[in-house]
């Protein structure tokens, strides 16, 4: 088959494939599983193949019972001379693999008359024979030593010694073969429904008497029909199928209440989360481990949603605030050139404008910590990264020496953090240039390994007031608006520390501030 044919078969059930739910996808892959060893049962002729076999063990009895009457009344009741060993005769026939040989044609014309003490017997068995057949509805023949018919309906007289069973049997072996039924019996509409209906087995037991065959008893009979098997058996295949069915509605429901209406409900949520209503339902008590993990996982991420929500909302808020002042600012100053600007002197004009130029400056600056704020956020740290602490803190101390201000750095032997240099550098420049605005003469950056890399920057400076402890790694917040400060430092320090599994919090002191950094060690 070429690939294109695959690919247009594979559109063709991609449009065409139906849109099911997930409870009656469940109960329909159960339905077939169930269903699955009776239809096996069916396509490889087990339970056909059971019913000949059956048949073919009742023949075997028959016979195994009419060959004895024989021998005992050829023998008058006499004890056979040579006792044959006991050895149980299990069914050989295989309805799968067995060749199905024609139907057995009406006995040939005898080579001589029968054996008159074989006609002898079979006259004395002629009422047991006929009670069996009128019972058993089992064909009974009874063959003379050369295979001719001495006890038969319709064709005593006639020789059956060219019938393969028969050959066999003459030759001291029991032999069973399948045989086609009649034309008229195959016309039957039952024959095409079950291939055990549409043939007949044949059996030929030899008599022995003094280790030689003194006869034959040929005994045939079709099998049950399969339809009729099913039929007689009615009652147990429907009760069977009853709890079958029960079984699976009872199962289908314990899978729907595990899998299908947990995931139906968890549909629900996520609708409802992106309405903006972050509420996810509880885990049901018979969801699977899966499911059960699955639910924990969305709950964990509507929370993460609903937090960058507000995060956004409070972020935008404040970004139009922050805008608001210098973009009036600059606004003002061009209204009051535009409308004045010829009645004012040269100072008035170059006051107005050095306020929208400040004004202008600020906005490039808010822009420009925006900009880096969003790559702290963005940024991601290689788990392979890794840098010397130790040495980026004294490039930081060395970058700020100057006259009435110092940085020193306390360390011992600590491992290299999993983190970038720049971040580091980056973040320890953002909280000392915040020291030394808020007035600190010294800062002292002390390193050492506990958890991991722990920094601790503290300065001399008037420190934080307690009410913004809380707040001051919030972007925008600063409490030198006045000086220019755009409140994003300590909100692109946190985010940097984020990326690599670091942190960072403000802590009380007695005097100056205290900020603690804690970095993962690298491995």
């Amino acid at each position: 088959m070429s690939l294109d044919v695959i690919g247009a078969l594979k559109t063709f059930a991609k449009a065409h494939w139906p849109k099911l739910r997930l409870r009656v996808i469940l109960f329909g892959t159960l339905l077939f599983v169930a269903t699955l060893p009776g239809v096996a049962a069916l396509s490889l002729r087990v339970y056909e193949n059971t019913i000949v076999q059956q048949t073919e063990s009742e023949l075997i009895a028959q016979s195994v019972v009419l060959a004895a009457a024989y021998k005992s009344a050829w023998r008058d009741g006499a004890p056979d001379p040579v006792p044959r060993p006991l050895a149980p005769e299990t069914p050989a026939i295989d309805l799968r693999t067995d060749a199905v040989l024609p139907s057995a044609p009406r006995g040939g014309r005898a080579p001589g008359p029968p054996d008159p003490h074989a006609e002898q017997v079979g006259q004395m068995l002629r009422p047991m024979v006929s009670d069996a057949v009128a019972v058993t509805l089992t064909a009974t023949r009874l063959l003379d030593a050369r295979g001719t018919v001495v006890l038969g309906r319709n064709d005593a007289g006639l020789s059956y010694a060219k019938l393969a069973e028969v050959r066999a049997a003459l030759r001291g072996r029991p032999a069973t073969v399948l045989r086609e039924r009649s034309a008229v019996e195959m016309a039957d509409w039952r024959a095409m429904l079950s291939r055990a209906y549409a043939i007949r087995v044949h059996h030929a037991r030899p008599v022995m008497a003094g280790g030689k065959v003194i006869g034959v008893v040929m005994v045939t009979r079709s099998p049950r029909g399969l339809f009729i098997g099913i039929w007689q058996d009615r009652v147990a295949i429907l009760l069977g199928s009853g709890v079958i069915f029960l079984t699976l509605l009872v199962l289908a429901g314990l899978l729907s209440r595990g899998i299908a209406r947990p995931i139906s409900a968890l549909a629900r949520a996520s609708d409802d989360v992106a309405r903006g209503v972050p509420v996810v339902p509880e885990t049901p008590v018979t969801a699977a481990i899966e499911i059960a993990q699955l639910y924990d996982n969305f709950r964990g991420m509507a929370e993460r949603i609903e937090r960058r929500s507000r995060y956004l909302r409070d972020f935008a808020a404040a970004v139009s605030h922050e805008f608001k002042t210098p973009i009036a600012g600059i606004r003002g100053a061009l209204e009051l050139l535009g409308d004045h600007g010829a009645e004012m002197s040269a100072a008035e004009r170059a006051r107005f404008l050095g306020n929208a130029t400040a004004d202008a400056d600020r906005l490039a600056r808010l822009v420009q910590r925006l900009l880096d704020l969003a790559r702290a956020d963005m940024a991601t740290i290689d788990a392979d990264a890794r840098a010397d602490v130790v040495a980026a803190a004294r490039r930081v101390a060395d970058s700020f020496r100057r006259e009435g201000f110092a940085v020193g750095v306390d360390a011992g032997v600590v491992p290299d953090a999993r983190v970038t240099s720049e971040a580091i550098e980056t973040i320890l420049e953002t909280v000392v240039e915040n020291a030394r605005q808020a007035g600190a003469s010294l800062v002292t950056i002390r390193i050492e390994a506990i958890d991991g890399v722990r920094l601790s920057v503290v300065d001399d400076g008037p420190g934080v007031a307690a009410a913004d402890i809380a707040r001051i790694f919030e972007p925008f917040f600063t409490g030198r608006r006045e000086e220019g400060g755009a409140g994003l430092g300590l909100a692109i320090a946190r985010s940097l520390l984020a990326a690599s599994g670091g942190t960072i919090v403000a802590e009380r002191v007695a005097t100056g501030a205290c900020f603690r950094i804690g970095l993962v060690a690298a491995i």
